[in-house]
């Protein structure tokens, strides 16, 4: 017997390698995400819902019901996650699907979490911050100049949220698909996405343009735009995903 009877040899470990692609690539994952929707929008909207409901009752409870949402938010991504990639292989999702992260991964994805919420109050403190000493230098100065001072707080505590916050989100933009498919930890996920996102940064502001507008018109009907927004956003970033990483 000869060494080479140990073939077929596994595969390689998944590295997280990116590749760039073309900044109107954001249009053709919406497009995705909306066939995906259309596959099965029964699944999608029963898992909208329910989605929903769970957040909202974890978020009656006061700050502690915030964090934990935050903690709990690539645990219910990664379920998002795993019916897009049931749908795109041609298997029928199921609502069941939601809570695949619960099931695997459960521990990394917490983690995420942990360091998403870290990353999320930590720009909410330092907004604080900024804004209780605009107030309290416009009590000291008095009403002209203390109006100009607490304005130019509150603008520059809104300017610093949304850039700092920019490295967050692309660090846990597509951190749970990768712990969740590709077994990575953590700290390599968070890396692994943030550096897509630099990469791809052109696209992944479009699509973050496109997100923030169709957010706005989702929540005017009383927040009924979400059942369609949600499921199409989810099989967006999926596709995002494809498209940066296993397209790579």
């Amino acid at each position: 017997m000869t060494e080479f009877s140990a073939f077929p040899l596994p595969p390689e470990p998944f590295t997280g390698d990116s590749r760039e692609v073309e900044a109107g690539a954001c249009f053709d994952w919406l497009q995705q995400g909306w066939l995906l929707f259309l596959a099965n929008p029964g699944v999608w909207i029963g898992c909208t819902v329910l989605l929903m409901v769970i957040l909202m009752a974890i978020s009656i409870v006061p700050v502690f019901g915030q964090i934990a949402a935050h903690l709990l938010a690539p645990l219910f991504g990664a379920g998002m996650f795993q019916i897009c990639r049931r749908q795109a292989n041609g298997d029928d999702a199921e609502i069941v699907d939601l809570f695949v992260g619960f099931r695997r991964s459960a521990g990394p994805l917490v983690m995420v979490g942990v360091f998403f919420a870290i990353g999320i109050f930590g720009l909410a403190f330092l907004a604080f911050l900024l804004v209780t000493g605009g107030v309290l230098g416009a009590a000291v100065t008095g009403r002209v100049a203390g109006f100009g001072f607490a304005f130019g707080s509150i603008m520059l505590a809104g300017l610093l949220v949304m850039v700092l916050s920019a490295p967050v989100i692309m660090a846990t933009w597509f951190a749970p698909a990768l712990v969740l498919f590709h077994d990575m930890k953590p700290v390599a996920a968070m890396r692994a996405s943030f550096a897509a996102g630099v990469k791809n940064w052109l696209a992944m502001v479009i699509f973050g343009v496109f997100l923030v507008v169709a957010l706005f018109f989702a929540l005017l009907p009383l927040g009924l735009g979400m059942l369609l927004l949600l499921p199409i956003f989810s099989g967006a970033v999926y596709a995002s995903y494809r498209d940066i990483f296993e397209g790579a």
